[in-house]
């Protein structure tokens, strides 16, 4: 384990130990109790919000957001340091989680506001309801882009309309979905609620003012809403004296919506918050092992006792669960696998396609492949050749920090800012991510790495091959030629 990760690992253990001193907690090692209905099987409640990033939890170290249900449940239950996306745009990332498949085994699917590909794959609400569950979702689930049903199951108004319509005695589970902490926000809203400016986490490849840290602020502010929300659906879930019988997740599709997060490969895009907690589970832990997000379905699955479909990618994480063992647990989990293709239609016309990358992130390195290094990695910066169905810097959400880095780009000390978010990338890139955490020192070209970077590329290269990605198979242009049925931001700031 690099010296950086032991660092998050003892700080997260630390903070949990404190608190745990400050606030009585006495949940460790707890075990399932009898419930009100005598129902065998756990419910399982995945919380999961829109564009929340690592490492924007109290439990993970920032010391401006507060989400006391976050570092709660961690508290109670594993926090997991190491999560990721399999990809970090909303559709492609959802759907990995239901179906437990590397995005790019989705077809259509891997793009945002595409189609669903109906009955490829199995998905885990699916395979609940078919085991005795009563399966809904509540607001956002997935998508955005077409189906002819909702994979998560039945969209409720409320959870007390899900909870209404469950059958006495049946397990439930719950996609309790959320809107925030997506743009757009409400300029001046984190600070306006006492959210410290001077203290909210600033990557490096941000400029250092006022407005982005206000900016961040109100990104923070509704990281703060999504934990509230999730708390008094934790309460609902005590009161009707469920919890120890439920599996309760809390996580995000992917990173903040910011210039090189959202859309973006490094632990900035890719990274999330994960805990997961009740269920009778041993609590109070960090595992530091990788997971990722695939990772969920297949621990749903097993947890309601059904077998794990074969062609799911994804490794329950039950094992890590009962094990009662903190740090590295797994030594097989020791890197995860990450890709995107199209976002939204960002590229000069005609052309309709994304900008296609994968990654392997390991303990100490992080290597990126882009397989089209011509295309722009957020979109044309050609504002007056931009259209409908070309935007400018599309594949970056609209707010203050993109535009007071696109204003500036040609002022002194703001031009690595605008090349670090908005220029074009070599095909490959390599980060030492124990030397630099922001990944911003590209050592691809220096022949000193040259063995890390072939290791690297062969490693990803293989599960590439293994699990059947187009883009190393010669199939990799369908993916620009599949539907897209959205929008994407506009020039100018609108």
């Amino acid at each position: 384990m690099s010296a950086s990760e032991q660092l998050i690992a003892r700080l997260s253990l630390i903070w949990l130990w404190m608190s745990m001193i400050s606030g009585g907690v006495q949940t460790a090692h707890a075990q399932p109790l009898p419930q009100d209905d005598g129902n065998s099987k756990p419910n399982i409640v995945l919380a999961i919000a829109d564009d929340w990033g690592w490492p924007h939890a109290g439990a993970l170290g920032d010391q401006a957001v507060q989400t006391p249900t976050f570092d709660r449940l961690a508290r109670g239950g594993v926090l997991f340091p190491r999560a990721f996306v399999s990809s970090p745009s909303c559709t492609p990332s959802r759907g990995a989680i239901i179906t437990g498949q590397h995005f790019w085994r989705l077809g259509s699917a891997a793009n945002l506001w595409s189609q669903w590909p109906h009955e490829q794959f199995p998905e885990f609400p699916r395979l609940l309801e078919q085991a005795g569950y009563h399966i809904g979702h509540f607001r956002k689930a997935w998508g955005p882009g077409r189906s002819q049903r909702q994979p998560a199951g039945t969209r409720y108004e409320s959870v007390d309309a899900f909870f209404a319509a469950r059958p006495p005695g049946k397990p439930f589970c719950l996609w309790f979905g959320s809107s925030d902490p997506h743009r757009g926000y409400q300029a001046g809203s984190g600070a306006a609620a006492g959210i410290p400016l001077d203290q909210v986490h600033l990557f490096s490849f941000f400029p250092d003012t006022q407005e982005v840290r206000s900016d961040i602020a109100d990104y923070y502010w509704e990281v703060q809403r999504f934990d509230r929300q999730v708390g008094q659906l934790v309460q609902r879930i005590r009161e009707m004296g469920q919890w120890n019988n439920t599996l309760f997740v809390m996580t995000s599709d992917h990173g903040m919506p910011f210039p090189r997060c959202k859309t973006n490969l490094y632990d900035s895009g890719a990274r999330v918050p994960l805990v997961i907690a009740g269920g009778g589970i041993p609590g109070d832990r960090v595992i530091t092992d990788f997971v990722s997000l695939t990772d969920l379905a297949p621990t749903f699955v097993e947890a309601a006792g059904v077998e794990i479909p074969e062609s799911m990618t994804g490794r329950s994480l039950l094992s890590l669960l009962r094990s009662g063992e903190s740090g590295r647990v797994e030594a097989m989990r020791n890197h995860v696998l990450i890709g995107r293709e199209r976002h939204v239609i960002a590229q000069e016309q005609p052309q309709r396609g994304g900008y296609p990358m994968r990654a392997i992130r390991t303990e100490r390195y992080l290597y990126i492949r882009n397989f089209r290094p011509d295309r722009w990695p957020a979109g044309t910066p050609d504002y007056q050749q931009a259209t409908y169905n070309s935007a400018w810097l599309a594949d970056c959400d609209n707010g203050p920090t993109k535009m007071a880095i696109w204003n500036n780009r040609n002022r002194a000390g703001y031009k690595s800012f605008y090349q670090w978010c908005f220029g074009q990338r070599p095909a490959e890139e390599l980060y030492d991510v124990e030397q630099d955490p922001d990944q911003l020192n590209n050592l691809a070209a220096d022949e000193q790495y040259a063995s890390v970077r072939n290791e690297l590329w062969q490693r990803l290269n293989n599960q590439l091959t293994r699990f059947a990605d187009p883009r190393v198979v010669g199939e990799g242009d369908r993916f620009d030629e599949y539907p897209y049925f959205g929008g994407a931001p506009q020039w100018p700031d609108k």
